[in-house]
């Protein structure tokens, strides 16, 4: 078992029950390899966590920022609490070193690592609120989630993904991106799309939706990653 006081020591955050720590940190794949832990996986202290932790991101932004619209708070917030920034926040954390995983779990990076990490953040924030109340588990959230604000403010981070690629392109390569669809199919009431985002004749990157909406974003956000921008 891994030694979760390194942890309490690296975050500054002791817990009174140790086991609620150590759920926190279980997926559910650990059971099925582990069956007689004694342990729960993380995934009802993640729907805990998830609500308390748009409460806190909400109430800090609505009390900080008086004049900014409603409109702009949602961006804000979905910007601070989507995947992509809790897993980078969990992983600069160390999280990585501690979640309790199957052996072929532990092997997967990329994407479903990132999901598994910003689940297990979202279950370390609710495993708090249970354990030492709303007071300490805002003071965490403000220290190590609503500290990246400034920067998605400044970067422009909260816009959706096909804004910011249109914005970096026209500015970067003076090109404005278009979306052609590559490939659809299915019947009517489950299309499927795969649209490419092009600069110019370039296929920079594909992306897959059940809409041509959603093939749009995910096309824009690879775009993004493509290009490193």
């Amino acid at each position: 078992m891994k030694d979760f006081s390194k942890l309490e020591k690296q975050l500054g955050v002791e817990f009174k029950n140790k086991n609620l720590l150590t759920q926190a940190f279980c997926h559910r794949s650990y059971l099925n390899e582990n069956p007689d832990s004694g342990l729960e996986n993380n995934e009802r202290l993640e729907f805990l966590g998830d609500a308390v932790l748009e409460l806190v991101v909400t109430e800090y932004l609505y009390e900080k920022y008086p004049k900014q619209s409603e409109g702009e708070l949602t961006n804000w917030r979905a910007a601070l609490v989507n995947a992509k920034m809790l897993s980078e926040i969990a992983k600069k954390l160390g999280f990585n070193d501690f979640i309790l995983l199957s052996h072929g779990e532990a092997k997967e990076l990329g994407k479903a690592r990132q999901y598994i990490l910003a689940n297990t953040f979202e279950a370390f924030i609710g495993a708090i609120y249970l354990d030492r109340g709303y007071k300490i588990c805002q003071d965490f959230v403000k220290k190590n989630v609503v500290r990246e604000l400034p920067e998605i403010i400044e970067k422009g981070l909260f816009k959706d993904a096909k804004s910011r690629f249109q914005e970096v392109a026209q500015e970067i390569t003076g090109i404005t991106p278009t979306y052609k669809v590559l490939e659809e199919w299915g019947p009517d009431h489950e299309k499927h799309f795969i649209i490419g985002v092009f600069l110019g004749e370039e296929l920079v990157a594909k992306g897959e939706g059940s809409s041509k909406q959603e093939a749009e974003l995910e096309a824009a956000k690879e775009g993004l990653e493509v290009k490193h921008w």
